[in-house]
């Protein structure tokens, strides 16, 4: 009997340590609040979907995680909270790092086993989950989430999001709704979901819009907008209009992450144009487009060369002779080199049509005037024929140090670590006959551009230079005999008996 009082008293006092843990978790000790402004405005909106958009740093994620706390102590309650893929869920600084201190303060227990799942101490559910492919929403089918949340809604089709609506339900007592953060990407589906928002002229937020409330309906296959439920319910009986808002953010909205990390505006503004006037200046209507990438201005061109550091040679080939009757891509080449101060200066470019075996002719001459203390970069493209023509090209170099790289990506991807030097000034470029031609087959790069053979070989360089370890200054600076830059016949000097 005794035995059974204090196994009874030990339950008890379980239970009752069980029951404090949950009421701490809702005490004022723990009770965390929203930074005032968009953030504040997104976790107090009452839209059925709300969208917190605009530039990169405004604590849009963290707000939403916020969110999931809202009904923590309704046993039933479940939020899932998405990204497109598991990679971005788990990597570093993601949802999940962020929510281990936050969730932990309200002694919830975090299981990493198949699903990321929160559970706390009354039975809510927090978890993390990815739409990777199209069809990976059917592993929802049947699912019931009140509420649903996508971070990075950009990244997730139109498909996925409307089709992931008819999972957002709810038994609990909790009205079922939508969270979503994002950045803006005029592509996206979501510049054209948002458009009343935004200021179709400039792309940017209107401010007296951000917050305010619309209402939306299905006809067929298009959406039908009203700013009053009552209208579209008189103007589409029977119909059961969703309520949305749109929520602008920017960096300065933050102000715990612009005091804890003051270089953070300073990293945005590194950006090329394209992608700092998203992510830094928050506009939805900026596309990558001819001229956007690369002006000459913000290149200085010189007579003589600094000390270098390391020099890499990129190419991209074609395979086609010109003629009167054609417009074939040509086979470009162009090198550049790593100054000792950390800046980069464009040598040399060339550019030629050419049958394959001109092109192989090409290729050894240049490697042969360049020197074997050029690398040379080539691209491989990933069918077999690409891997083939690569093993060819690296035999015919023996003896060079030559490095091939398949080729992933888009162009102008390809392009932006580049284009983001050149516009922070920290590219030269050596005086040469070459100049003029690459500098405009630069400025009229694009991503609907033609031809872009010399932007090509000019991201391979650039991207081997800055994808190897920094290197010891390979020959000193000296100050004495210009000489010719092999490679060159335009009578370019440099000042340093770097390639031989």
């Amino acid at each position: 009997m005794r035995a059974e009082i204090e196994r009874r008293t030990a339950l008890r006092q379980a239970q009752e340590s069980q029951r404090q843990a949950s009421q701490a978790s809702s005490s004022p000790a723990t009770r965390v609040k929203p930074q005032a402004g968009p953030q504040e405005q997104f976790l107090s909106s009452p839209a059925d979907i709300a969208i917190y958009g605009g530039a990169a740093g405004g604590g849009k994620s963290y707000a939403l995680l916020l969110e999931c706390l809202r009904h923590i102590d309704v046993a039933e309650f479940g939020a899932v909270i998405f990204r497109r893929s598991l990679v971005d869920v788990k990597k570093q600084g993601s949802l999940l790092d962020t929510s281990i201190p936050l969730y932990g303060q309200f002694g919830a227990t975090l299981r990493q086993a198949g699903d990321i799942l929160w559970r706390f101490p009354s039975g809510a559910k927090v978890a993390f989950g990815h739409l990777e492919h199209e069809k990976t929403v059917l592993d929802w089918m049947g699912a019931q989430i009140p509420l649903l949340g996508f971070d990075e809604l950009t990244h997730f089709s139109r498909a996925q999001f409307f089709y992931m609506l008819s999972r957002n339900r709810s038994t609990c007592g909790i009205r079922p709704y939508v969270r979503a953060t994002c950045n803006p990407d005029a592509e996206s589906w979501v510049a054209d979901f948002i458009a009343w928002w935004i200021d179709q002229e400039t792309g940017l937020p209107i401010p007296e819009r951000s917050g305010r409330i619309r209402y939306f309906i299905r006809v067929t296959d298009s959406l039908v907008w009203a700013d009053t439920d009552a209208e579209l319910r008189q103007k589409h009986p029977g119909s059961e209009p969703k309520s949305v808002t749109f929520i602008a953010a920017k960096l300065e909205d933050n102000a715990i992450l612009m005091a804890r990390d003051p270089g953070y505006r300073a990293n945005l503004l590194a950006l090329n144009f394209v992608d700092r006037e998203r992510l830094l200046g928050g506009n939805w209507k900026i596309r990558a487009a001819a001229g956007l990438f690369f002006k000459r201005s913000w290149c200085q061109v010189v007579d003589v060369c600094p000390p270098l550091v390391s020099v890499k040679r990129g190419w991209d080939f074609a395979a086609t002779e010109k003629t009167e009757n054609n417009d074939p891509d040509a086979t470009s080449s162009t090198k550049i080199a790593r100054l000792a101060d950390g800046r980069f200066i464009v040598l040399h470019n060339t550019h030629m049509y050419g049958s394959p075996g001109q092109v192989e002719v090409e290729l050894k001459n240049t490697a042969s005037s360049d020197g074997k203390g050029v690398g040379i970069a080539l691209p491989q493209d990933p069918a077999a024929a690409g891997k083939a023509q690569a093993a060819n090209l690296v035999k015919l170099l023996a003896g060079y140090d030559v490095r091939v790289k398949p080729v992933t990506g888009d162009k102008v991807t390809r392009f932006k670590p580049f284009s983001a030097q050149a516009e922070a000034g920290n590219v030269l470029v050596l005086r040469g006959a070459w100049n003029e031609h690459w500098f405009g087959a630069l400025e009229a790069f694009g991503p609907d551009v033609k031809h872009d053979d010399d932007a090509d070989s000019t991201s391979e360089a650039f991207n081997a230079l800055i994808g190897e370890p920094e290197a010891p200054i390979i020959a000193p600076f000296v100050t004495g005999t210009p000489r010719a830059i092999p490679g060159q016949s335009d009578g370019v000097v440099i000042a340093s008996p770097l390639i031989s």
